[in-house]
C-alpha cells in the first residue's frame, strides 16, 4: 500500500512579530541582510522564529518537519550568499516575482561551511524523539543557474564544484529522514545540451552524502522531456513534480511517457495563492495524477506545496499546512 507523507519545501514566511523585530534589528539596505555571523538580539530572535514554524508543523501534524530556513533572505540563493567564498552582488529577480536576492559572485573555491548544518542542529533539538526531520537545500543546478562564476570558468566545471560544496554542507547535518533539493531552474531556466547530463551526476554527487531518502523537488510549471528524462537518471528516491501550473498535463505525459522514481513528491497546494485547498481537494490532485499516470505504483507519495510559502501570509500559510496534512491523513483514518 502506498504511503502518503504531508510535508513542505520549507522557506517559510517569517511570523508577522519577527518581520517587524529584525527589520528594526537588521536594517533595511542590501547590505543589512544576513551575512552567517549574526548575533545578540538577531540570532536571538531567529530562534524563537525557528521554534514557532516547528510547533506550526507539528500542530498541523506534518510528516516532515524542516526547518523553515527563515534566515535565507536571498532564498535559494543563502547557501552562497553567507559564504566566505563569495561576494555579493547587485540585486537580481528571483524567478519571475517580486522577489529579489543579491546576486551571489564566487570569486574563490567553494569549501563546507557549516552555515546550514548549523541550522538544522537547532532545529533537530527541538523535536521530540518520534519526529522526523527533513533537511532542504538547493539542488545544485538551480543554486549553479542563481549564482555568477567568477572562478571556475566553466560551467559544467562550476556546477560540479557546486555540487561538491553542497555535498560537504550535508556531511555535517544532523540526523535525517528526507533530503529535499529544491531545483526550480530544472525548469524556468533548463540546462543546455551540453550541461544537460551533467545535473545528474552532480544531483548524486549531494544524494551520496546522506543515507536519508532524497527527493529532487521541481516547480514552476513542467519539465520538457529532454530534463525530465536526464534527471531521471539521477540516483535520487523521487522527483517533485508541480501539479498546481497550468502546464501539469506536460507533467503527466513525461511520466506516462518515460517513467518515474519509486517514490513521488507531489506539489499539490498552492505555495503562492493564499485560496486554501481542502484536504479533499489536495488528495483528488493526487489521485488524478495516479490515474493518469497507471503504470506506476508508488511506495510513498509526499503531498507538498508547489513552491516555497514563503509568499503567503501566515495564516494562510498555517491553514495551507493543515490541509497537506488532513490529506496525506485520509487513508489512514479509512484503515484505522
Amino acid at each position: 500500500m502506498t504511503e502518503h507523507l504531508a510535508t513542505t519545501p520549507g522557506l517559510f514566511p517569517l511570523p508577522d512579530w519577527a518581520k517587524s523585530d529584525l527589520a528594526d534589528l537588521k536594517g533595511h539596505q542590501k547590505g543589512d541582510l544576513i551575512g552567517g555571523d549574526e548575533s545578540g538580539q538577531i540570532a536571538d530572535a531567529y530562534d524563537r522564529a525557528r521554534a514557532e514554524v516547528i510547533d506550526d508543523q507539528r500542530e498541523a501534524g506534518l510528516d516532515r518537519i524542516v526547518e523553515g530556513q527563515l534566515r535565507w533572505d536571498d532564498m535559494l540563493a543563502h547557501p552562497l550568499a553567507v559564504h566566505d567564498s563569495v561576494d555579493t552582488g547587485g540585486i537580481v529577480r528571483y524567478y519571475d516575482n517580486n522577489n529579489f536576492y543579491r546576486d551571489p559572485r564566487v570569486v574563490d573555491e567553494l569549501t563546507p561551511s557549516g552555515d546550514v548544518a548549523g541550522e538544522l542542529d537547532a532545529a533537530s533539538a527541538l523535536l521530540d524523539d518520534d519526529a522526523s526531520l527533513q533537511a532542504v537545500l538547493p539542488g545544485p543546478y538551480s543554486l549553479a543557474d542563481l549564482a555568477t562564476d567568477e572562478h571556475y570558468g566553466d560551467d559544467a566545471e562550476f556546477l560540479a564544484a557546486v555540487a561538491d560544496f553542497l555535498a560537504g554542507e550535508v556531511e555535517s547535518f544532523p540526523d535525517h529522514e528526507t533530503l529535499f533539493l529544491l531545483d526550480p531552474s530544472l525548469v524556468a531556466s533548463p540546462p543546455d545540451d551540453d550541461l544537460a547530463p551533467e545535473v545528474p551526476e552532480a544531483i548524486d554527487a549531494v544524494a551520496a552524502a546522506t543515507d536519508a531518502d532524497v527527493v529532487v523537488h521541481t516547480y514552476f510549471g513542467a519539465l520538457s522531456e529532454k530534463t525530465y528524462a536526464h534527471l531521471l537518471d539521477a540516483d535520487v528516491s523521487a522527483v517533485g513534480l508541480d501539479l498546481v501550473a497550468a502546464d501539469r498535463d506536460q507533467t503527466v505525459y513525461n511520466a506516462s511517457e518515460y517513467g518515474c522514481t519509486d517514490d513521488v513528491a507531489l506539489g499539490v497546494a498552492d505555495g503562492q495563492n493564499t485560496r486554501v485547498e481542502s484536504g479533499e481537494t489536495l488528495r483528488e490532485r493526487v489521485s488524478w495524477f495516479r490515474e493518469n499516470v497507471p503504470a506506476t505504483d508508488f511506495e510513498t507519495v509526499y503531498l507538498s506545496t508547489n513552491t516555497e510559502p514563503f509568499y503567503l501570509p501566515v495564516n494562510k500559510y498555517r491553514e495551507k499546512l493543515s490541509a497537506l496534512a488532513a490529506a496525506a491523513g485520509l487513508d489512514r483514518e479509512v484503515t484505522a
